[in-house]
């Protein structure tokens, strides 16, 4: 086969906007909705609303509120956009397309943008990152594992493995993917629902759609998307939080993701993201529909050799095992079946790391398109099985 040189670094703003949730594909990403034991409010106030955000970054998994209600927000009404959207000429053309498109009611959207809030902060960050965006640094892949491969993630990982083991089980034999897998995605996502965000969904959509014209289209789609699932499953739009980019629950999926993806895995006739449950059965069909493999690895380790700086690497890379032997690169295990592989190479402090790839493993980066994701999820999903089954061996 004909072997690629390695090109100059490609620094991508987008992955820094999206990074961490599940996209189109890709993700982070099915967006969730929760469901618990509390009824919504019917409509939120700006300080319920702002309570509800702030609830949503520390509240204990068994407390995750419902956002579904009986109106769906079907009380927003007004004859005209008031507020901080008003006299946008692109939010009232998008309200146009939504009400021939989808039949949604002209006063119902003029309603619900009309109590829609811009983000500055969203804004002045994105800002922030693309001054910040620069050359990777030798140690990139240490510094950036040592973010998810803590004790927290760990043991809050096995735990969570614990409460939900039937529900997890239940995923791996219907779709194929491993418990380890889904708890690396929960893990790196909002460790297993700790941090799912607290933006207002609607507001950092409608802010990244009429504010951010460098990838307002994207975010318009994703606007309506959200707006379809707020109406399918009922929810109020004002209620969901998320990231600062509109990724939603536990597994951050964007609204795209979640009319693709999620599945009512509890089967109480709604796809419910907070929902532990529906979010297990959804991050593993996420997997299973982009080509899982069930029983085939993710990544092989490789030795490397100074010639194997001059080919490209990554998880959009394909080489034989032959062209990398050519240029002194071994696995240091069988690679089974794959008759092709990614080249990986990691920057640690150590010195650079070499891996091979597999279809698994280009699988995890189709929620989000980054060789540290993926690796990152791929090596907390391993802690986390050797501490679920080390706590298992101690009740027996």
């Amino acid at each position: 086969m004909t072997v690629k040189l390695k090109p100059l670094v490609l620094l991508l703003l987008a992955a820094l906007l999206v990074a961490g949730c599940a996209s189109r594909p890709p993700a982070k990403s099915p967006k969730k909705i929760g469901k618990a034991n509390v009824s919504p409010p019917t409509r939120l106030s700006r300080n319920s609303s702002a309570q509800a955000s702030a609830a949503a970054r520390r509240r204990p998994e068994s407390s995750y509120p419902s956002i579904r209600s009986s109106s769906g927000g079907s009380h927003y009404r007004a004859f005209r956009i008031t507020g901080d959207y008003a006299g946008y000429p692109a939010l009232q053309q998008f309200i146009e397309y939504m009400v021939s498109r989808h039949g949604f009611s002209r006063e119902y959207l003029s309603g619900v943008f009309s109590q829609a809030k811009r983000k500055q902060w969203t804004l002045d960050y994105l800002g922030k990152q693309a001054d910040a965006v620069g050359q990777p640094r030798p140690g990139a892949w240490s510094r950036y594992r040592s973010k998810f491969l803590t004790e927290k993630h760990i043991s809050s990982g096995a735990a969570f493995w614990r409460r939900h083991a039937s529900a997890l089980e239940r995923a791996g034999a219907l779709y194929g993917v491993p418990p380890e897998y889904i708890l690396g995605i929960m893990g790196v996502e909002t460790i297993y629902g700790a941090n799912v965000g607290n933006h207002r969904v609607i507001d950092a959509l409608t802010t990244l759609s009429f504010d951010y014209p460098r990838r307002g289209d994207y975010f318009k789609t994703e606007l309506e998307k959200f707006l379809l699932m707020a109406r399918d499953e009922r929810v109020d739009p004002f209620y969901p939080v998320g990231s600062y980019a509109g990724a939603m629950g536990l597994g951050q999926f964007m609204p795209s993701s979640f009319l693709q993806w999620a599945v009512d895995f509890d089967g109480d006739g709604h796809r419910d993201l907070w929902n532990p449950v529906d979010a297990i059965g959804s991050i593993a069909n996420y997997f299973a529909a982009h080509g899982w493999r069930p029983g085939e690895p993710v990544v092989t380790a490789a030795r490397g050799s100074a010639m194997a700086r001059n080919l490209e690497s990554g998880f959009d890379t394909r080489y034989s095992l032959a062209a990398l032997t050519s240029y002194g690169i071994q696995p240091v295990a069988a690679l089974g079946r794959d008759s092709t592989v990614r080249l990986l190479r990691l920057s640690a402090d150590s010195g650079d790391e070499y891996w091979l790839g597999h279809q698994n493993f280009y699988v995890i980066t189709r929620y989000n398109h980054s060789t540290h994701y993926a690796m990152a999820v791929h090596q907390l999903a391993q802690a986390i099985k050797r501490r679920y089954f080390e706590s298992v061996a101690l009740l027996q």
